[in-house]
């Protein structure tokens, strides 16, 4: 998908006029899209080409959908022992591991046998059978997960382990678009990945930031919140994503990956910070571990929008 059109508008180092331009791709389970300011049309429309196709190649590199990646051939494989990986997987496990150690394990690539048990993974979710949330709970666990950062190697504890990057992929993703689009010398873009995960670069023409919103998680078609990003990204997790109603309650897709359960207590969490990556994988250790915890423990460059169950306003923490 391509957009390119003119606006009033100049580069204020060249005086030059700038193009808007827009593209997406589908991949990694959902949508990426960008819009761009550039002085050159060519070198606009070829650099957000080129941030786009970045997405597609971490997809084939982390999907635990396409039996192909380097991530599931780990799955597939990780069990019979110390698998040599590429630098780029490699460094991305470690980040994982330092993200879970971080969170007191809330944060955890190997979530996938509790989604799967909860009928989250590639559903709409499904009240499961205690037994089988103890059953899923013992192929879960970051410390299944064995580095060797001297040999770059990687092994599996046990079977039935599985790595799901779906809560930090599209961070990584954002991420490596938005240093594509520096190296181009975009004027300014926004990426969207699904929605959930926003990088604002620069400003639009005239513009303070790319204007953003929060939904009110009890009434989604309202907005709790407005934003302006400039050169950081926000990211937001909740209930209302993905849920289904049992027991007379709703039951969330965000699972504590400690207890083998859905996390009570919170609507929505949302992370601004300087790296997608980060905005991303902090949103559910926030969420399950709840403002007192977040409030304590939250990074001084992070701005944090919470809305919990229980409280009649949110508030930034």
């Amino acid at each position: 998908m391509k957009d390119t059109a003119q606006v009033h508008a100049q580069d204020g180092v060249s005086g030059q006029s700038l193009i808007r331009s827009a593209g997406g791709v589908y991949c990694m389970g959902t949508s990426f899209n960008i819009v761009a300011y550039g002085t050159q049309r060519e070198r606009l429309e070829s650099a957000i080409a080129d941030a786009l196709r970045e997405s597609k190649r971490l997809d084939e590199l982390l999907s635990n959908f396409r039996p192909e990646s380097e991530l599931s051939r780990v799955n597939q494989l990780g069990t019979r022992g110390p698998m040599t990986l590429s630098s780029e997987l490699f460094q991305f496990l470690s980040a994982c591991h330092a993200y879970s150690r971080s969170s007191e394990g809330t944060f955890d690539i190997t979530v996938g046998p509790l989604m799967k048990a909860w009928g989250f993974y590639m559903g709409t979710g499904e009240l499961p059978q205690p037994e089988e949330v103890v059953q899923a709970l013992e192929r879960v666990g970051y410390t299944n997960i064995i580095l060797d950062e001297q040999n770059m190697t990687v092994r599996l504890a046990k079977e039935g382990v599985e790595l799901d990057p779906g809560g930090i992929g599209k961070g990584v993703a954002v991420d490596n678009m938005v240093e594509i689009l520096k190296h181009r010398e975009v004027y300014s873009a926004l990426i969207i990945a699904g929605g959930s995960t926003i990088y604002g670069l620069g400003t639009p023409p005239n513009e303070p930031g790319w204007e953003v919103t929060i939904k009110d998680p009890r009434q989604p078609s309202k907005v709790a919140e407005t934003l302006i990003l400039k050169n950081e990204a926000v990211s937001t997790s909740g209930n209302l994503e993905k849920f289904f109603w049992a027991d007379g309650k709703i039951w969330g897709h965000i699972i504590d990956p400690r207890t083998g359960y859905p996390a009570m207590g919170t609507l929505s969490v949302s992370v601004i910070a300087p790296r997608s990556v980060d905005s991303e994988a902090w949103t559910k250790p926030y969420y399950i571990l709840g403002r007192l915890w977040t409030e304590k423990h939250k990074q001084d460059n992070f701005r944090v929008f919470y809305c919990e169950e229980q409280a009649s306003t949110y508030a930034w923490l």
